[in-house]
């Protein structure tokens, strides 16, 4: 029997139309090899790489009626060649020009007639250098059946990939006979589940939360209050909340690692990387919000969803049981650097302390290698899912390992996350630790937040702030 999508996918794939495409993405940023790298080289590399996730040679075939979810058949005339294609900056190669590339491709919806994913080899940058940009639908990344396609195509050492023979062949293609005797045995089996798609949306996400509640897992408890409190107090009125139009914009932010930790480390009570990062993004903010001259009183926050990974009394079987809601009013009316990060720690703390722990960077890290792609994915189909009265913005936060990562021999020196937007949202953060570097992928709507890179100027503008009011009080 066919295997069928959650109703928590389905709902993805009903809701995205032109204006919210529903797929997560990345900025994967390589060194040349001494031998070069080409399209064949990525070719082969992901054709090599799929063989290990069948769910990428995969389309969704819908149900007569829709009565029930789609389902997952092979595809038939999967083409490798058209998922992987190539691209080249015009000179001189520049990071806005790469950025401009990135918010136009990422602006486009998947082919819901294929498998949905895409990845593009962008060549031509400064330096030499050649970029990985990738597109995941988030009905595909589940983290059961599939991983990010930015997850399989990087490997701790270089040159490591084997050939894979390729014997694969297509499954054929249940007819609408079987599909329609696959529903009624579907609904035999669990006729609940025909109103967990009706529900869709929150609904598809409390559901998700009450499966893992039945485990009896802390996370599931703790996530189940965080949405209450949610739902008790709507997140404050921001202009970040507006109604979005097709196109977008797109920000790369670096920063060292080192600064992060430095102030950490100066912090006396229990203040984390995380922290500091939030801190940061909530200085930003404000600085943006003052430079466009809003109106920012003391008391003024954003809220912000940060899908943390968690693990609670038991280890969990699949990735996707260890996200877990958190919502952070971020105080952007607080006008000093250091209390700003003693609030969010607070905050923070308060959460974590209700019953289950956050896992270390370390074991994010190992997670099926290179996890930070999936685990974005991830947050995102958390913030695509739940009602966005909830909260102003989604901050995907993901720690990756601090050694160099290569596809093929080729060394990946940046990794940016594309978040996609939920709806009436103009803004989504996500950010990825890498190798000593802490990276920023900012992805806005491009006629609400033309001023975009301004915020990014302005999340550099916090980390120094808090550098200058940390070294202040050495």
């Amino acid at each position: 029997m066919a295997d069928r999508l959650s109703a928590l996918d389905a709902s993805f794939l009903y809701l995205q139309d032109r204006t919210t495409p529903m797929h997560v993405g990345s900025v994967l940023i390589f060194d040349p090899p001494d031998g070069g790298f080409e399209y064949e080289n990525l070719v082969s590399l992901v054709s090599n790489r799929i063989a290990y996730v069948p769910r990428y040679r995969q389309r969704v075939r819908q149900v007569p009626g829709r009565l029930l979810p789609p389902v997952w058949v092979d595809d038939d005339r999967f083409d490798v060649s058209y998922h992987v294609r190539r691209a080249a900056l015009p000179r001189p190669g520049s990071t806005a020009q790469l950025e401009e590339f990135v918010a136009r491709v990422q602006a486009r919806t998947l082919d819901a007639t294929r498998p949905l994913w895409e990845l593009y080899l962008v060549e031509g940058l400064e330096g030499g250098r050649f970029a990985i940009v990738t597109k995941s639908h988030v009905a595909l990344v589940d983290g059961i059946h599939a991983i990010d396609i930015g997850q399989i195509i990087v490997d701790p050492e270089a040159g490591r990939d084997q050939p894979v023979p390729h014997t694969w062949r297509a499954s054929r293609s249940p007819s609408e006979v079987e599909l329609l005797l696959g529903v009624a045995v579907d609904v035999a089996r669990r006729p609940t589940r025909v109103i967990d798609l009706a529900r869709g949306g929150v609904g598809a996400a409390t559901s998700e939360v009450c499966r893992i509640a039945r485990r009896g897992t802390a996370t599931a408890a703790v996530a189940a209050g965080a949405l209450a409190k949610a739902v008790a107090r709507p997140a404050p009125p921001s202009p970040l909340n507006r109604s979005v139009g097709v196109h977008r914009r797109f920000v790369m932010v670096s920063t060292d690692l080192d600064d992060y930790r430095r102030i950490r480390a100066a912090c006396q009570e229990r203040v984390t990387v995380h922290d500091v990062v939030l801190a940061t993004i909530a200085g930003a903010l404000r600085g943006w919000l003052l430079a466009r001259g809003e109106a920012v009183d003391a008391t003024e926050t954003v809220r912000a969803l940060v899908p943390l990974s968690v693990r609670g009394g038991e280890a969990a079987e699949h990735l996707d049981e260890e996200v877990m809601p958190a919502f952070v009013d971020l105080p952007v009316g607080e006008p000093r650097p250091m209390m700003r990060l003693h609030q969010i720690a607070f905050a923070m703390q308060q959460q974590l302390d209700s019953g289950s722990a956050a896992v270390d960077a370390a074991s994010i890290a190992g997670l099926a290698g290179f996890a930070p792609p999936t685990l974005h994915s991830l947050g995102a189909r958390l913030g695509n899912a739940m009602s966005r009265r909830m909260f102003n913005l989604v901050v995907t936060n993901v720690p990756g390992p601090q050694q160099p990562l290569y596809a093929g021999e080729a060394p990946m020196v940046e990794s940016y996350p594309v978040i996609p937007l939920p709806k009436a949202q103009t803004l989504a953060i996500g950010l990825t630790s890498y190798n000593g570097r802490v990276d920023f992928g900012l992805n806005a709507d491009r006629d609400q937040m033309p001023d975009v890179d301004l915020l990014g100027q302005c999340v550099i503008d916090a980390l120094t702030e808090l550098l200058d009011e940390m070294e202040a009080r050495v």
